[in-house]
């Protein structure tokens, strides 16, 4: 199973490296990794998904918890959480199926950010499980290039206001 984790850190040089090394120690597989700064500019939030049992996420969790720049970690449940990642995917676009791409591009929220002779470059943010829909759509087009951000998740107020 996918689990979100949330993890709050001190905004230095050097703290991706130990946040990561310990999942490398593990030999735990990070599938996305984001950070940036958040409205404090003393501290940046890590978003790592990562698969794994129920004890591994709760060891792991632990073991996070121990390194010195981390401030709180936090598991998100399905459901409490809202998450994004941002793509870029470029494809093939033969003049006589543009308008095909375009109407794709429509119904999924995509934004077409550029055109050439022979691509769109389409510009998505959303879920994991609505980017694969978009690429199954895609694909008979021919799909030349992906890029993804990893994915940002943040946790629901109505979760907030039960705690």
């Amino acid at each position: 199973m996918k689990y979100t984790l949330s993890v709050l850190v001190e905004n230095h040089p050097g703290v991706l490296s130990k946040v990561s090394g310990l999942f490398s120690r593990r030999a735990f597989n990070i599938d996305s990794l984001a950070v940036g700064v958040t409205e404090d500019p003393t501290i940046s939030r890590m978003t790592i998904v990562a698969d794994g049992d129920e004890y591994i996420i709760e060891q792991l969790e632990k073991q996070l918890n121990k390194v010195i720049p981390v401030i709180k970690v936090r598991t998100y449940t399905e459901g409490d959480y809202i998450s994004r990642e941002l793509s870029l995917i470029k494809v093939n676009s033969p003049t006589n199926k543009r308008l095909d791409i375009m109407k794709i591009a429509e119904l999924m929220d995509a934004k077409i950010v550029d055109v050439s002779i022979n691509t769109m470059t389409l510009q998505f943010a959303d879920t994991i499980e609505r980017f694969e829909t978009l690429c199954d759509l895609l694909k008979p087009y021919g799909i030349r290039e992906i890029v993804r951000t990893g994915t940002v998740a943040i946790e629901k107020d109505s979760v907030l206001s039960r705690k």
